[in-house]
């Protein structure tokens, strides 16, 4: 286990009101309360942390990479970006991040996508969108609801020409960003079992996810 690394005088392990470990290639999700503060760790580094988030409430409300990256005027989000739902409010505010790079733009793997780009010897291997949608089944929603998603942790640079390439991630053992929740957020993660390209270093491996009273 890594380190804990402390962002507040007054926030611990010890005082943490929920503190998950998802196994490598893992679906998972929970329920963030407004004011609390989110803590998404890259528990071994280099490990891609697909992300989507809902209004709590009203699931019809999701993030949307679109809103979020015309609200900042950036491709990357980091230290004080606002996560922007598709109805314009903002669901979080990131306040802390140890990595500095994390892709809104490649979205998810799936079958479908890797078949293309790997061959058809990969149709059938497990990918982020099918996560994704067992996860949400869970709380009474499809594929449809399935939107662009935050890859936390992955690394991809875009080219003055637009391009974009997935590259090893710059993530060390431990990294971790912090968001706080501005409206009660439905968090929901496939933690990559991606083998094909090295947004995980070809070795897909746990995360931690821990939440903290805003006040701790």
């Amino acid at each position: 286990m890594t380190e804990f690394k402390a962002t507040s005088p007054t926030r611990s392990l010890d005082n943490a009101v929920q503190d998950h470990f998802i196994p490598a290639e893992a679906p998972f999700s929970t329920v963030v309360k407004k004011g609390q503060i989110l803590r998404i760790e890259d528990s071994y580094g280099q490990q891609a942390i697909d992300t989507l988030f809902y209004n709590a409430e009203d699931f019809s409300e999701r993030y949307s990479n679109q809103d979020t990256m015309r609200e900042q005027g950036a491709a990357y989000i980091s230290t004080g970006t606002k996560i922007i739902s598709n109805e314009g409010r903002v669901m979080l505010t990131m306040t802390a991040d140890s990595c500095g790079r994390h892709d809104t733009a490649a979205g998810a793997c799936s079958c479908e996508s890797n078949t293309v780009r790997f061959g058809h010897g990969t149709k059938y291997l497990h990918a982020c969108r099918e996560n994704f949608v067992i996860e949400v089944s869970k709380h009474g929603m499809s594929k449809r609801d399935v939107v662009p998603n935050i890859n936390f942790f992955m690394n991809v640079p875009i080219e003055p020409s637009g391009e974009m390439t997935i590259v090893d991630g710059i993530s060390a053992p431990g990294d971790f960003v912090e968001l706080k929740a501005e409206m009660d957020v439905l968090l929901v993660i496939s933690n990559c079992p991606q083998i094909n390209n090295p947004c995980n270093g070809f070795d897909p491996t746990p995360v931690r996810v821990m939440v903290w009273d805003d006040e701790a």
